[in-house]
């Protein structure tokens, strides 16, 4: 068999025998690598370990101190997760569960509704799957293959997803010990490359963020590359917490909240003394540099956001309304009322 070329990070390349897998290639690299690595990044493309190369390629591994790393952490306790409630709570349905910036989260269709007592049941499952370490096996299935073993297991949002693929799509799953999801990859080697995680709360969630799709929970959690990193974070969230601005501005009598404005305060007596405060400061900065106030309106015409840009660029986050049979929109930034104040009459350089 030929051999491979591997050019790596440091600007070295090393020959190895066609078809090694990649965590091979990492472990003869170093042994230390070989046990923390978690992803290799071959040609900028994320790959599992158990893949094979076959081809000279440039070839990187990822290690849980990275932000990839991480992800995959994450990617891979959404599954795990997942495996453990399927174990507590047969007959749930699935739908997605990806990480995201903070951590991961999983959509799911069940009878049973979900309390926070259960996300400490499922911790306790997921810990038992993490000590069995089960590898993480990628298979490759035809569109009509993946649609049989997805229908077989009666899991219709899986289903649906992969009916939304071309005919000629090659589809992957990956299995862990008894539990199988569908999923693009690449993860973790095994579940026990989960060291440090954290369920931490129940949300709903419509299905494909439809409001006219059925309602499901979806269960939030997090996942660190050590424990220390893990309780760093839930201190951090506890001290955020305590200095939320909703209970503080209950707490503090600054303002209220109301169904009719939601997101909108409500300043409250207290509140005004502050908001006034900062008011009074911020004028008195201004002043002290040179500046000038002018006011422009809340509500212009459709016109001036065509011609700034807005309408074609930031429209979908613009509220719009009529008058006179007019398009207007509540102005979602000062500067195009400014230009049209500074237009107003002829300026000379001197003043620049």
């Amino acid at each position: 068999m030929s051999n491979i070329k591997v050019s790596l990070p440091d600007g070295s390349v090393r020959e190895f025998e066609a078809g090694i897998s990649l965590h091979d290639i990492a472990k003869s690299l170093n042994q230390k690598l070989g046990k923390q690595a978690l992803l290799a990044k071959v040609d900028g493309e994320n790959k599992d370990l158990v893949d094979t190369l076959d081809h000279d390629a440039k070839v990187e591994f990822i290690t849980p101190d990275s932000d990839e790393g991480l992800h995959a952490i994450r990617h891979t306790a959404s599954h795990v997760m997942a495996q453990a409630i399927q174990h507590l709570f047969p007959g749930t349905k699935f739908a997605i569960g990806p990480a995201i910036e903070k951590g991961f989260y999983y959509d799911l269709d069940s009878d049973h509704v979900f309390t926070p007592e259960d996300l400490r049941a499922i911790e306790k499952e997921m810990n038992k799957i993490i000590k069995a370490n089960y590898p993480l096996v990628r298979k490759e299935l035809s569109r009509a293959e993946a649609l049989a073993k997805f229908k077989a297991a009666d899991q219709p949002y899986k289903v649906e997803l992969i009916e939304d693929l071309p005919e000629d799509a090659v589809i992957s799953t990956y299995t862990q010990g008894d539990f199988t999801d569908l999923c693009a990859g690449p993860h973790c080697p095994s579940t026990g490359r989960v060291k440090a995680f954290k369920l931490m709360s129940i949300a709903g969630a419509y299905w494909r963020g439809d409001e006219h799709n059925k309602m499901l929970q979806r269960i939030y959690g997090t996942a660190f590359a050590s424990k220390e990193d893990l309780e760093a974070y839930l201190h951090m969230m506890e001290e955020a917490e305590k200095r939320d601005h909703r209970k503080l501005g209950k707490q503090l009598g600054l303002f209220m909240l109301s169904d009719y404005g939601p997101g909108f305060p409500f300043f409250l007596p207290n509140g005004m003394i502050i908001r006034n405060t900062l008011i009074d400061y911020w004028r008195e900065v201004h002043r002290k540099y040179g500046y000038q106030e002018v006011m422009t309106p809340m509500i212009m015409n459709r016109q001036l956001w065509e011609t700034s840009g807005h309408w074609d660029h930031y429209k979908e986050n613009m509220y719009f309304t009529k008058i006179d049979g007019e398009d207007y929109a509540i102005k979602p930034m000062n500067c195009p009322g400014g230009m049209l104040v500074y237009a107003n009459e002829p300026h000379s350089y001197k003043e620049l």
